[in-house]
């Protein structure tokens, strides 16, 4: 049993003097913090997914170089850092500068840096917001005698929501490129400069000369300044896992599977150690269930456009080879959805070939999968989305009995109900919807699996069986079950040490559902 008090989780909190102060569970990320203070850069780029730390982060550099070392007592730095020195510090969060226009993206930046001219004072022939910047760099450095700290966080949210726009991106794209102009000129009143964010827009279009910015994202001495390590769990969060184990009644070891298949499988360079999802990780705690709490947060609008205007099938979002050169695409220029996936945290690196340079990229964990694939479901199913996801529900439960029967029975009563969407006309349609709702089960799933005599169109492994499914369009599923057995698709799979079941399924294109399956 945890009988010691445990620390409550910040969840929702992003403001390190408060976490210290209000005495939350803080995982000691300060060495980091000492390692950017003293490396010989002064402008530094991170970027991470939505809800990683960024702002954490951001505010922990914050409160360091404003010299308040009583907040760092017990952390690494307090054994590193022997001169604490305060600097005047301007801390700009874009967060806020969301769904918004060029008219009130510009009255949001002036509003953050009247904050600071309140402080600092304000040079009245200034008017564009650039140089108001300018001026109030210049002033603190001037009124301080210390150089200044500019901290910049989630320098990118103006632009995302409209990354897949060509008409309102570059009107916003040349507001912040124009805001941001001056950290070039101010290089001489500066003494470090911290950008956050998720994507990577090129240095050319946001940061106009500013070719001197030392993007980290994938430096190793980085991998883990956001995040949280397997290592960081069990000395600074045992007691949660603990307390978690015994709120659901397993062992402590049984909790770290759980939470490792649900939570982990993050790198950002390789090799790296395993990331998990930090905000995933302290809501579970918190709420003392293994919940979809990362994805449930906010799926990004643009990534759903994204993923259309690119084409993407469900099945083709894991499972990516790129060369290294993939991560340094500007977002405005993409060809590829590839670096997006990536930087938004859907995809991750999960393995690296030195000779070529060529990342593999998967989706990292079941909390991704399940939540990714769930919200590309109404793309199938139509208005009915609720409904659908209830039958895809009595579906798993049907063929946790091993009965397929049941299952494609439920799909087929679902599917004659429902308004269906459009381009169902061809066999991949019904394909990409079955891969969607099997996967949303949390088994292997995989499609056009190659054998010594053709491909399966779906293969899906359960605990006790494995199914090979051949799929025909306005045929029959006689003729489907007729092509397993004469290509000999099981014969594959012999060796997989489950049963293995043949299911053939024929849809109808008009009535838009199954027509009729057999299962041997």
């Amino acid at each position: 049993m945890t009988d010691k008090k445990l620390k409550f989780c910040p969840v929702g909190i992003q403001t390190f003097e408060k976490i210290i102060e209000e005495d939350y569970l803080y995982i000691d990320k300060t060495e980091y913090v000492y390692r950017l203070a003293h490396s010989a850069p002064i402008y530094y780029f991170l970027s991470r997914p939505r809800r990683f730390g960024k702002s954490l982060l951001t505010s922990t550099l914050k409160s360091y170089f404003e010299g308040k070392k009583e907040l760092f007592k017990g952390l690494a730095i307090e054994r590193l850092e022997k001169e604490w020195t305060e600097y005047p510090v301007l801390h700009l969060d874009m967060s806020t500068a969301k769904h918004v226009d060029k008219e009130t993206l510009e009255a949001m930046l002036e509003y953050q840096l009247s904050g600071y001219e309140k402080i600092y004072g304000k040079d009245e022939d200034a008017v564009k917001i650039n140089d108001r910047f300018k001026g109030l760099i210049m002033r603190a450095n001037q009124q301080t005698g210390k150089k200044v700290v500019v901290l910049i966080d989630e320098y990118d949210a103006p632009l995302l929501d409209v990354v897949h726009e060509d008409t309102e991106l570059p009107v916003l794209r040349n507001v912040m490129r124009n805001f941001y102009s001056p950290l070039k000129a101010c290089d001489p009143y500066l003494r470090f400069v911290f950008l956050t964010g998720i994507t990577k827009f090129s240095q050319l279009s946001i940061f106009s000369e500013l070719n001197n910015i030392s993007n980290i994202s994938m430096m190793k001495k980085y991998a883990a300044i956001c995040g949280i390590t397997e290592e960081e769990m069990l000395t600074q969060m045992s007691g949660h896992i603990e307390h978690l184990a015994e709120e659901l009644g397993i062992t402590k070891d049984k909790m770290m599977q759980k939470l490792k298949e649900k939570y982990d499988g993050y790198h950002f360079m390789w090799p790296s150690p395993d990331i998990y999802n930090p905000y995933s990780l302290m809501n579970a705690f918190t709420w003392e269930k293994l919940g979809d709490y990362w994805f449930g947060s906010g799926t990004p609008t643009y990534l759903i456009e994204m993923l259309r205007k690119y084409n993407v099938i469900p099945q083709t979002i894991g499972q990516r080879n790129v060369f290294a050169t993939a991560f340094d695409a500007p977002t405005e220029r993409l060809t590829d959805i590839t670096p997006l996936l990536y930087q938004s945290g859907y995809i991750t690196i999960k393995d690296y070939s030195e000779e070529v340079e060529l990342y593999t990229l998967d989706i990292p964990n079941k909390e991704i999968r399940i939540g990714l694939l769930g919200s590309l479901l109404p793309n199938y199913l139509a208005s009915d989305a609720e409904e659908g996801k209830a039958t895809v529900g009595k579906m798993y439960l049907c063929l946790l009995n091993n009965d397929m029967d049941g299952a494609l029975r439920k799909l087929q009563d679902f599917l004659l109900t429902v308004p269906y969407c459009d381009n169902t006309d061809y066999e991949g349609h019904y394909q990409q919807m079955l891969y969607i709702i099997f996967s949303l089960f949390g088994m292997y799933v995989d499609v056009e699996v190659r054998t010594p005599r053709g491909r399966v169109d779906i293969v899906m492994r359960m605990k006790t069986v494995l199914y090979v499914i051949e799929l025909k369009l306005n045929k029959s599923a006689d003729a489907a079950m007729k092509q397993i057995d004469l290509k000999d698709y099981p014969s594959r799979f012999a060796l997989c040490g489950l049963p293995i079941v043949k299911v053939g399924i024929n849809f109808d294109s008009e009535r838009k559902t199954i027509d009729d399956w057999i299962i041997g």
